[in-house]
């Protein structure tokens, strides 16, 4: 199962996300789809805060794990375009969970600055 990780602060803004797992294995049908199409929102999650937010995120990706958290300091207008996009990216993550309930699971934590360097809290593959 895939489990995505998403990190809220008060007041619901969201501070990043974290996906690790694999959706089940070749056993399982639509296993490889849910795994593409996980990779592909979260690598263009990334993609679109450097892009359309300006922000750098911090990253860290190893098979079958990604990790995106925003960075502190961002300006306003930066910080709306990356909720727009964090935002966006949970949307197509929360439609593939409700068409494969059992390969994605999709949670809610609040965001702890420990997080940030918690190599217990990283989901292992």
């Amino acid at each position: 199962m895939t489990t995505i990780t998403v990190y809220t602060l008060d007041g619901g803004m969201l501070k990043g996300y974290e996906a690790g797992g694999h959706a089940g294995g070749k056993r399982i049908r639509g296993y490889d789809l849910v795994c593409c199409a996980v990779s592909a929102l979260t690598q263009t999650g990334v993609n679109a805060l450097c892009s359309v937010a300006g922000v750098t995120p911090e990253v860290e990706v190893r098979d079958g794990y990604l990790k995106c958290i925003l960075p502190e300091g961002m300006d306003e207008k930066q910080n709306m375009d990356a909720q727009i996009v964090l935002r966006t990216i949970m949307t197509g993550l929360t439609d593939i969970q409700k068409i494969y309930p059992n390969l994605i699971r999709i949670q809610q934590k609040e965001w702890r600055q420990a997080d940030a360097y918690d190599e217990s809290s990283a989901l292992r593959a």
